[in-house]
């Protein structure tokens, strides 16, 4: 592994937003591969790493069942798009000759493999990126809390958020030219100031088996690999 890497093994947390591109909605198959690309740059390096993506291109739960579909069935929903997702960046991975494997929380045999703990341990082990869908299987949890849980589960040194803005932010960077970055912020400051990062539940999850969460911006080209070795503009979150 190169001595560069700050870490040995990540979770990745990818918006399905991320995955649209300059579309409206769905998959931009061009910015699919541009991040795969990316992922491949860091793991070459010997970086091991799990991925979990939303499934928000597709379909959002929340805003279905504001919309008047039952709130289980809606979430239920939302955790099929995320394995179209997968899949998707499965074929982009596996494009460019990487080993994969998408592993989904609600059994699909005929498509992917039943999410089970040590096989996933074990594809990780032998250097296979595994993408993990369907969120925690369960509704009413986001698919932030299952990076959070995937993460803790394999033993990640880190949680990484690749999101739209380049960390987190006293307040929306988008609307607010006068937003201040912050570098640094412990999992306390993230839960007192109710900084949107990610849910909170995930937050504590972190906290409480101590693995920092990086904010960091996934539309930005070459971003991912210049975090992972200690260089691009990100907010730690941790102790």
């Amino acid at each position: 592994m190169s001595s560069d890497l700050t870490y040995k093994r990540v979770l990745l947390k990818i918006s399905g937003e991320a995955l649209m591109g300059e579309q409206s909605f769905g998959i931009d198959v061009s910015t699919t591969s541009r991040i795969a690309q990316e992922v491949a740059s860091v793991h070459k390096q010997g970086l091991e790493i799990g991925l979990v993506i939303g499934g928000g291109n597709i379909f959002r739960g929340l805003s279905a069942a504001a919309a008047g579909i039952e709130r289980t069935t809606a979430d239920y929903m939302g955790m099929l798009a995320t394995i179209m997702n997968a899949l998707a960046m499965q074929s982009a991975l596996e494009n460019i000759g990487l080993e994969t494997r998408v592993m989904s929380a609600i059994p699909m045999t005929t498509v992917c493999e039943p999410y089970i703990r040590r096989r996933a341990m074990r594809h990780m082990d032998r250097g296979r990126i595994v993408i993990f869908a369907a969120g925690t299987g369960n509704p009413y949890f986001t698919t932030d809390m299952a990076a959070a849980l995937r993460a803790a589960e394999m033993g990640c040194d880190a949680l990484l958020k690749g999101t739209k803005v380049d960390g987190v932010y006293d307040k929306d960077p988008l609307t607010h030219k006068d937003a201040k970055r912050f570098e640094r912020l412990s999992y306390l400051d993230v839960i007192n100031q109710d900084l949107q990062v990610m849910d909170m539940t995930a937050v504590t999850l972190m906290r409480n088996n101590n693995i920092p969460i990086i904010v960091f911006s996934i539309v930005q080209e070459g971003r991912f690999e210049q975090v992972m070795n200690g260089k691009g503009l990100a907010t730690i979150i941790g102790s």
